[in-house]
């Protein structure tokens, strides 16, 4: 779907309004997408000093979610959007919300990375988390160039994704059971490894979230709670 599609208004103030609400959003999931790489990195590294920086940054993040909320009802009250520019609003509201989300897990993983890097670890310990974060950070750029392009055949691609990141938590969350169980004194160390790939999880929930909002953009249907091959059998999608 071309962004044109939000720019046939007799105002064109409005159009620069949509676009400016879009761009915000983008840079909103760009600060998102950079603040959890950093987490990332700290946690795989062991420095505790860049997760406790880029913890500490959180505020950026909740205060372009006020400003976009605001704008977004700032428009909703002057303009009275109807059909696809009523869906793109209500789209970016949503949209914010799990971006902020993304955004508190992102501070967990920052401030576990802050704890684990005083435990002793192993690179093997840490295998399967940075596969499943590598994972993770593939679904948030996707979501977010999805919306970018309102693309949906991409966002569904990013829906089918969550399953296979659910599936890697489980092992994980297997894996560190056995060990725990194996060694008692490593329960401190697998339940901080667990924590963090429980973030990543839920990471993936709002990145498949912010990809079924943009199917609803472009083609005004809600996939939430429907199979995901019955979505792309009505939309044509091989």
């Amino acid at each position: 779907m071309e962004t044109e599609h939000f720019s046939h208004h007799i105002s064109r103030r409005f159009n620069e309004e949509l676009e400016s609400l879009r761009s915000e959003v983008l840079r909103m999931g760009g600060l998102v997408e950079q603040h959890l790489d950093v987490a990332i990195q700290a946690i795989v590294s062991g420095d505790s000093e860049m997760g406790l920086r880029i913890a500490s940054e959180d505020y950026k993040i909740n205060q372009l979610e006020v400003a976009i909320d605001e704008e977004c009802t700032r428009i909703l009250a002057t303009r009275g959007p109807t059909a696809a520019d009523l869906r793109l609003i209500i789209s970016v509201i949503k949209t914010i919300t799990d971006l902020e989300r993304i955004g508190d897990e992102g501070r967990k993983i920052a401030m576990l990375a802050a704890h684990m890097a005083t435990e002793r670890r192993t690179h093997e310990e840490y295998h399967e988390l940075e596969m499943l974060a590598e994972h993770v950070q593939e679904m948030v750029r996707g979501t977010l160039d999805a919306f970018s392009r309102m693309d949906a055949e991409d966002a569904l691609k990013v829906v089918e994704e969550d399953k296979l990141v659910d599936e890697q938590y489980d092992m994980i969350t297997r894996q560190c059971i056995s060990l725990m169980m194996e060694d008692p004194r490593t329960i401190r160390r697998f339940l901080d490894i667990t924590w963090a790939a429980r973030a990543l999880e839920r990471i993936g929930d709002h990145a498949k979230n912010i990809s079924e909002y943009v199917v609803y953009l472009v083609h005004g249907r809600d996939i939430r709670h429907v199979g995901i091959a019955k979505v792309k059998h009505e939309m044509g999608v091989g």
